[in-house]
């Protein structure tokens, strides 16, 4: 049976899951909502679906899954609002922006049988899905050590709208943490302790991306660099290198180091990119993953060099309600992350070791067999539609 999907939260992320929708066999979207009811119906022009209120919304017969795309301090009180009206969520990173929200989300939907998924699903991608295969088979032997790095000049430069991300609930951790954290997590298992150091890079930005916001001065309320290592429960440290006072840098998104082999994994922000192996000290192997569907760049849809399937998460939850599995991007995962990075915000403040109490499963791998059983028709009839 299709799951219907409701948006709420009609902002810029919103088309991408509206677009990649028809690729996916299990989901189809039936309305959408949204504070600004204008950006609401003209989502619901574009695409065809009905534009409701957030009341007529959560309460909708048509809507199984409701899909969380607000800003990150409102994922709760949706997330909550959709359960308590007994609809599964699924929500864009983070889970929550605290820890007890997030609990609260993950034993409101235990209580009441409901699933909750969450962004990123990038860790579904090819990209990550072969890096793991190379680690779970042994390529890469017992992973001993790593370096993961967020690094730019900073959101006021590309963000129209970039004052939230220097406020409390922003900065580089919670902004784009959860697409390496969680990759690193799906990779490694869970994280048992970290250790983090933090400051404020430049006491005023100023904003240069075009829009109404030009020339704004912000002055941030968070760290915009943090330095932290991540000790796995498993036994492997990652030094996580997190900040927005970068001007240029060298070093690649992830790269783990193991006994036998290093893998320099490509960038948890999309779902293809090239995996890199060395067995040796001399040269890199890599594997491409564009011959396969979801390596494939589809994005921006003007000049594609990115691969952008966001919504496999989705497809792959929606799936698993029908066959009465567990979906891969789940709560336990989720929620994991979020604990790991505020774990990290607080070791930074006390300059002391944090120890993570949370744990969860590493999410299922994805064979490709298995993700292309998600698409709504074999995988060359869905080329020209990507």
């Amino acid at each position: 049976m299709v799951q219907r999907i409701g948006l709420v939260g009609c902002g810029v992320i919103s088309d991408i899951y509206l677009t990649n929708a028809a690729l996916f066999r299990d989901i189809a979207f039936t309305a959408c909502a949204d504070a600004r009811p204008e950006a609401a119906r003209a989502r619901a022009e574009t695409y065809g679906i009905t534009a409701l209120t957030l009341d007529d919304l959560y309460a909708s017969p048509e809507v199984d899954i409701v899909l969380n795309l607000t800003n990150p301090e409102a994922h709760a009180a949706v997330s909550m609002q959709a359960l308590e009206s007994g609809k599964h969520v699924y929500t864009e990173k983070p889970l929550a922006t605290r820890l007890e929200d997030g609990r609260a989300i993950v034993e409101l939907a235990a209580a009441k049988g409901l699933r909750v998924g969450s962004a990123p699903d990038t860790i579904l991608g090819i990209g990550l899905q072969t890096a793991r295969r190379m680690i779970d088979d042994g390529t890469v032997g017992t992973p001993i050590s790593g370096v993961a790095t967020i690094m730019s000049r900073g959101m006021e430069h590309w963000h129209p709208a970039p004052a939230y991300y220097f406020q409390p609930g922003g900065g580089p951790v919670l902004d784009m943490g959860p697409y390496y954290i969680g990759a690193l997590v799906a990779l490694l298992g869970p994280v048992a302790k970290v250790t983090a150091s933090g400051r404020i890079g430049l006491d005023e930005r100023v904003v240069t991306a075009a829009g109404p916001n030009v020339g704004q001065r912000i002055r941030p309320e968070v760290p915009t660099t943090i330095h932290a290592l991540l000790e796995f429960q498993s036994g492997t440290r990652i030094a996580l290198l997190a900040s927005w006072d970068v001007w240029k840098h060298g070093h690649t998104p992830i790269e783990i180091h193991g006994g036998t082999a290093s893998l320099r994994v490509p960038d948890p922000n999309f779902f293809g990119g090239t995996v890199e192996i060395a067995r040796d000290r001399d040269h890199w192997e890599a594997t491409p993953t564009t011959g396969n569907f979801y390596g494939v760049p589809n994005y921006p849809a003007a000049k594609p060099i990115h691969a952008n399937y966001r919504g496999l998460g989705l497809a792959d939850m929606a799936a698993a309600i029908e066959a009465g599995r567990p979906h891969r991007a789940n709560s336990d995962w989720a929620f994991h992350i979020l604990d790991v990075m505020l774990a990290i915000l607080r070791s930074a403040e006390s300059e002391r070791a944090v120890v993570v109490d949370s744990r969860c499963e590493r999410p299922a791998a994805l064979s490709v067999a298995e993700a292309d059983a998600l698409l709504a028709q074999a995988p060359d009839a869905m080329r020209s539609r990507a």
